[in-house]
């Protein structure tokens, strides 16, 4: 471990490190008024940047295990390589950008913040996304995402890019948006109506969706070296709930 008084820059070598001494430490590193901390050789620590609390920024190396960014409030997190279950379960703040793939439930109840990954992610990503207050949750997923996506999604915008897909290769999730009564999808390309949840209609982009989704892919591409014209070149549809409480006459009397 090293530390740079000046600049406030941390290096922690974490190999055989427990999950709660390295959280511990960060937590301690950032109420002490750490800007950058960088984490070397994770492997499967969770919950790394769990509560936190201040603008501080945690680079880390290697794959990270579940629930990465829980609950956080302001710091930026950047994963150089995969993210495990859960990324940004319930984050209120900040932003984690992810160099390749997440795993399930990547945004699960997140109120606030932005995850961008670069690649694909697992099932039900996006589920109980929902805006809190003043705060609006943004999901960029660069490639595909498996079944239940947007899954009873409340608030907040999600982008799948589909960058990863293959000439001529479709998306597979099925049951896209069951149960969304919030927020907004923007899927670039084509998906079959057989795919979407019945809660979910389709429309064409008006200007505030252009403009949102432009800002969207322009932080997307410059995250991961893309140029944001190339990506905007090929058309997007909007996925939006068709009522605020679809399964509300279930519980009425």
């Amino acid at each position: 471990m090293s530390d740079n008084a000046i600049n406030k820059i941390v290096k922690i070598d974490t190999e055989g490190l427990n999950y709660r001494q390295l959280n511990i430490r960060l937590r301690e590193l950032t109420a002490n008024g750490t800007d950058r901390i960088e984490l070397y050789n994770v492997c499967g620590q969770r919950y790394i940047g769990t509560d936190l609390n201040r603008a501080v920024e945690i680079e880390i190396f290697g794959t990270p295990g579940n629930d990465l960014g829980a609950f956080m409030d302001k710091p930026r997190i950047a994963v150089h390589g995969n993210a495990q279950d859960g990324c940004g379960n319930t984050m209120n703040s900040g932003e984690i950008i992810v160099h390749g793939h997440a795993g399930d439930i990547t945004g699960l109840s997140a109120r606030g913040g932005s995850i961008f990954i670069r690649d694909d992610v697992g099932y039900r990503a996006g589920i109980h996304m929902k805006g809190y207050e003043d705060k609006k949750p943004t999901l960029v997923i660069g490639g595909t995402a498996q079944d239940f996506v947007g899954e009873y999604m409340a608030g907040g915008v999600m982008v799948l890019l589909g960058l990863t897909l293959k000439e001529g290769e479709q998306y597979r999730a099925r049951f896209i948006g069951t149960g969304m009564h919030g927020g907004v999808i923007y899927i670039r390309g084509d998906i079959d109506d057989y795919q979407l949840g019945k809660e979910v209609g389709r429309a064409e982009l008006d200007d505030e969706d252009n403009k949102l989704l432009e800002q969207l892919v322009a932080r997307y591409a410059d995250y991961f070296n893309l140029k944001t014209e190339e990506i905007m070149k090929k058309g997007f549809i909007k996925l939006f709930p068709r009522w605020l409480r679809p399964y509300g006459q279930l519980y009425a009397y």
